[in-house]
């Protein structure tokens, strides 16, 4: 690489070692001439000249000892390198014998990433199509670093949230079920969730009128006061408690199973609340023994964070049970038990959880748990709808007022299908393969939308401009991929090696691809998809220059014309490739 051979050519020139990090290349900006330019001021201590001297004596060394770089200018301190077109047709070729170009292998790591968990009482919506495309795209980062992945979720189904939907059918369902019903299974008992809230309203507002305080109101309602008897009679195994528990979560649970069906998205172990809320307390009662932890005088169990500036964390109540940090301590150590060779756990939270998951992390280090160094919280903005009528508001899920994830993807995939049957082009394809084609500009847009966004900034989701064909959206990458199939279709490149002269777009779609390896790279350790959008926007602008700028089909030149269909094929595979990191599927014809 260009970077190997500066570093040990100046190395020479200045004859003492100089070191990687002091070779800063970086692309000539579009303003002035080069292809890429050297940072020259980490080189002055060395060379104890000014910026300006220092850049121009190395260009002049640079272009009698490289055979690639051909010329070179100077501009305040900075040196633009211009390299022959050989360097940029020989990296082309390289691309093209690559069948794996861009992906890693074998790196030896295994990394675990936790997204999706939903709660069993109630379906998914649009904050979790965020979060989900988030964990996944971020896991099949990962997995093209050469790392082993497990997708994970925690699946929170107990809890009084979950009693409250359970004594809310139990009250007013009828014996009501999905199939009697026609609604999925999520669907049906998030109905309920809604129900018991409208009633325990309404019990709170009779009894502040009988006299009551509101704090007296809500501790005293019936309902209430029902759904935490049946948490009691569920935490004892009570078999009609815990049978019809069973059957409303497996409701959920084939809900859930179809909402990520339509998402593309899958899982490869789950782990469920009901399992884990217990693990933790036999940890903390050894860190108790340690004297890791503390015993205040009612009991309760507590971890001193004063070390980290931070107030001291509830571990135990003083009645012996757990909160919700002694669970996630115990999961984050039974996922490990389970998977033992783990180099990194990912947590994809929203950012509301920022603090929860910074002293989860302190809490396992102090317990001993060295793997606590390798565990990331994925924080991540939230995410409202915006439309053509302005914003919604926030969402909340016991007043009924969430924006439903099923119903935003078939919002999508139908805006979609509107803007293809306007466009036309497509009456060859049967109705099957139309169907599929909205599916994948839908969904595909949907998940593009949610991903091109740095994760920690919130944003706002507006489904019509996601199907857009102009701008930074999924459909214009799409579109810019079948209009390659188009081409390819028409003539077929040979494999053969390249030497040819290259116009300047051709030479701006070759650099950007010899980016694509330290994209992905770079997408990894920073765990971001929106860095593979970015990338792949600007790669499917670059073609639509080249593609406007020289001929393709009309070449005459037939060496010339094979390198524009191999240029285009290597094109169409890294959009390919980067789209299917983001769980984003390309069609052949749009």
């Amino acid at each position: 690489m260009l970077n190997t051979l500066i570093q040990e050519k100046l190395s020479g020139f200045y004859n003492q070692e100089i070191q990687e990090n002091l070779i800063q290349l970086q692309k000539t900006r579009k303003e002035f001439d080069g292809d890429v330019t050297l940072v020259t001021f980490p080189l002055l201590r060395i060379s104890k000249k000014s910026p300006e001297d220092t850049a121009k004596e190395l260009g002049e060394y640079l272009t009698e000892q490289i055979d690639d770089v051909k010329e070179f200018n100077v501009v305040k301190g900075f040196l633009n390198l211009s390299i022959v077109d050989s360097f940029w047709v020989n990296h082309l070729n390289a691309i093209v014998s690559d069948e794996s170009y861009g992906v890693d292998y074998n790196s030896g790591k295994t990394f675990i990433v936790e997204y999706a968990s939903p709660n069993t009482n109630k379906p998914l919506h649009l904050g979790h199509l965020r979060n989900i495309f988030l964990g996944y795209s971020v896991a099949e980062i990962l997995k093209a670093n050469g790392h082993d992945v497990i997708k994970t979720q925690i699946i929170n189904d107990r809890g009084i949230h979950i009693c409250k939907s359970m004594i809310a059918w139990q009250k007013f369902g009828n014996n009501e079920t999905p199939q009697s019903s026609g609604l999925k299974g999520d669907k049906l008992v998030g109905k309920y969730y809604v129900k018991f809230d409208k009633v325990y309203k309404e019990e709170i507002k009779q009894l502040i009128a009988e006299g009551k305080t509101e704090d007296e109101a809500k501790k005293e309602a019936p309902i209430f006061m029902e759904a935490q008897q049946m948490l009691l009679k569920w935490e004892s195994k009570d078999p009609e408690v815990y049978a019809l528990w069973e059957e409303m979560n497996s409701w959920c649970y084939d809900g859930f199973n179809v909402t990520y069906n339509t998402m593309g998205v899958d899982f490869d172990k789950l782990y469920y609340e009901s399992d884990t809320y217990i693990l933790g307390k036999n940890i903390v009662e050894e860190g108790l023994n340690k004297g890791i932890l503390y015993k205040k005088e009612d009991g309760s169990v507590w971890c001193d964070l004063s070390d980290y500036k931070m107030d001291d964390k509830l571990l135990l109540r003083a009645d012996g049970t757990s909160v919700y940090m002694t669970q996630d301590v115990g999961t984050a150590i039974e996922r490990f038990k389970d998977y033992p060779s783990t180099n990194g756990m990912v947590y994809t939270v929203g950012n509301e959880q920022e603090h929860h998951f910074k002293v989860l992390f302190i809490i396992l280090k102090k317990l001993g748990y060295s793997f606590a160094d390798e565990c990331y919280h994925l924080s991540y903005g939230m995410v409202e709808l915006r439309n053509s009528a302005g914003k919604v508001g926030k969402m909340k899920s016991r007043e009924g007022t969430v924006v439903d994830a099923d119903d935003i993807m078939a919002e999508t995939v139908e805006d979609a299908r509107l803007m293809t049957e306007e466009r036309g082009h497509i009456e060859q394809l049967n109705e099957e393969e139309k169907s599929r084609l909205y599916k994948t500009i839908g969904i595909g847009g949907l998940k593009y939308f949610l991903l091109k966004v740095d994760p920690k900034k919130g944003m706002s989701f507006n489904p019509e401009e996601s199907i857009d064909l102009n701008g930074n959206t999924a459909p214009f990458i799409q579109y810019g991929y079948a209009r390659i199939q188009s081409i390819l279709k028409k003539s077929k490149p040979v494999l053969t090696t390249l030497d040819v002269a290259l116009q300047d777009s051709e030479k701006e779609l070759i650099k950007w691809l010899v980016d694509y390896p330290e994209v992905i790279k770079e997408a990894g350790k920073s765990y971001s998809p929106s860095i593979i959008c970015n990338y792949t926007f600007e790669l499917v602008k670059l073609y639509n220059s080249f593609y406007q700028s020289v001929p393709i089909l009309r070449e005459s030149s037939k060496e010339l014309l094979n390198m524009r269909l191999l240029l285009s094929q290597e094109v169409a595979k890294v959009i390919k490739k980067s789209m299917n990191l983001l769980g984003v599927n390309v069609p052949n014809q749009m």
